[in-house]
């Protein structure tokens, strides 16, 4: 990995299928204020957000977890390993190339940009009369009592609706011995494929969370032109 060939921006829109909770800071909550609140952009009238880093982490966790890795990186090869000449799995080495591992000094080869609402889900959330809060709704949640059969502890979560869709941006950045970036594309996708079928966000076993991509849309952006090679 010696020089930086070209940058893969992958487009897409990511839509709510369930509601959403991914936390904010709930320091200024006032007395009957919603519990659990949601991350928001204070200078885009506090409309809900979902930051690149919860897209990215979820789906790092999930393919690590098909390539049969209970640990981020596919887990630290210990002395006793390296003696007897184990190795990380090609799926686990590839993960590492695409989402970067600090133990082994591997930079992230993958930006995942924040999610915004798109212009249409913004409008469409502005103008709704049915909404608890501007852009959300809150849904009460509580414990259940499995001897008594009774619900306790009442609690009302933050969530963005459904059917509502945010623009979505990945970069990834392809190096001179990344093969023209293929696999690393074919990764991304097999993240995305896994993320649709699990959830982003809190209470996911709860139905929260569940999401689905519109189509991939790619664009190459190189750096040859940059530079004279006369």
């Amino acid at each position: 990995m010696k020089k930086l060939v070209k940058k893969i921006k992958v487009s897409t829109t990511l839509e709510l299928v369930t509601g959403l909770h991914i936390g904010g800071s709930s320091e200024n909550v006032e007395i009957g204020g919603i519990d659990n609140p949601v991350i928001k952009i204070a200078v885009k009238d506090n409309q809900p957000y979902i930051p690149g880093s919860s897209i990215k982490g979820k789906m790092r966790c999930l393919l690590e977890q098909i390539a049969g890795s209970p640990e981020v990186g596919g887990g630290k090869l210990s002395k006793k390993d390296k003696e007897e000449g184990k190795t990380k799995t090609s799926e686990q080495i590839k993960i590492n190339n695409l989402f970067g591992y600090s133990e082994d000094n591997q930079p992230s080869k993958l930006i995942v940009r924040d999610a915004y609402l798109t212009d249409d889900s913004a409008k469409q959330l502005r103008n709704c009369d049915s909404l608890d809060m501007p852009y959300t709704e809150a849904k009460w949640e509580n414990v259940i009592d499995r001897v008594k059969g009774t619900a306790e502890h009442p609690r009302q979560t933050e969530r963005i609706p459904a059917g509502v869709s945010f623009d979505v941006e990945f970069v990834i950045n392809a190096w001179d011995d990344d093969n023209d970036g293929k696999a690393l594309c074919e990764l991304l996708e097999k993240g995305i494929k896994a993320l649709e079928n699990d959830y982003l966000g809190g209470s996911g076993s709860r139905g929260y969370g569940q999401i689905k991509f519109s189509e991939l849309k790619q664009e190459e952006i190189s750096f040859e032109k940059y530079f004279d090679h006369a």
